[in-house]
């Protein structure tokens, strides 16, 4: 007990002794400022509501058609942002309320490779092949809000074999690698499209994994492209946002 007193004496000296001074009592390093380490950077608020600006002109020309069209395809190369400008227009549609929900689709077609028989649940064995639209609204939503939002039904993500039968009305729905659709599945997701809705189709007719007389995303394309009140848009190497070695390799490929 004597060493315990003898001790919390000490501290307490120390403590009103050296510290006394408003100035010099330790505290938080810098509470309520933007102080940062890398002073080139300011410290800043990581925030995921983020506008989405193009940047180039075939982007710019997606944008404008899905803000002006129902119905919009979207093909071109690997990294032309055609996904994530279809998913960032969707989340943004969700947020000002001009739909209701969001809907995702892809098809479940291995990349030339199998991966066998995944066990789990439904959502389980199709996580590996719905993981790049997950991405794309991880970046778009906090964790916390993109689980609320899944967990209330307002952002929905299917396989493309779940969709028959369906009326998608008051939703913003996006079609993702429609390369690996065959003519009869895109023909029957497009005629999903419900009132007060938008369907984005995005992929790349010279990068399936089918067979190429299977893939039906360069027909369907070709046919729509004369029907006014919709919107085709064919991005190319300028449009590629990734490395600079992506569209060197594709012009080669």
């Amino acid at each position: 007990m004597g060493k315990r007193s003898v001790k919390r004496r000490a501290a307490g000296e120390f403590n009103s002794g050296h510290y006394q001074d408003e100035q010099t009592k330790v505290r938080a390093l810098f509470p309520g400022t933007s102080w940062s380490p890398d002073e080139k950077e300011p410290m800043r608020d990581q925030s995921y509501t983020k506008n989405v600006k193009p940047r180039s002109e075939g982007q710019a020309k997606l944008m404008k058609a899905i803000d002006e069209h129902n119905l919009v395809l979207a093909l071109g190369p690997a990294g032309t942002g055609k996904t994530y400008l279809a998913v960032a227009k969707g989340v943004e549609a969700l947020e000002k309320g001009s739909v209701s929900r969001i809907v995702l689709s892809r098809p479940a077609v291995e990349a030339g490779e199998s991966i066998g028989f995944l066990p789990g649940a439904m959502e389980e064995k199709l996580a590996p092949y719905l993981r790049p639209l997950y991405d794309a609204l991880s970046d778009r939503l906090s964790p916390k809000r993109l689980k609320a939002l899944m967990a209330e039904g307002l952002i929905e993500i299917a396989p493309i074999g779940y969709m028959r039968g369906r009326t998608l009305n008051n939703a913003f729905v996006v079609v993702d690698e429609a390369q690996n659709c065959t003519y009869g599945q895109l023909k029957m997701l497009l005629t999903r499209l419900g009132w007060h809705s938008t369907m984005i189709v995005t992929g790349d007719p010279a990068q399936t994994d089918l067979l190429p007389e299977m893939s039906g995303l360069q027909g369907i394309s070709e046919k729509l492209e004369m029907v006014p009140d919709i919107g085709v848009v064919r991005l190319d190497q300028g449009d590629i946002v990734r490395h600079p070695l992506v569209a060197s390799m594709l012009d080669v490929l």
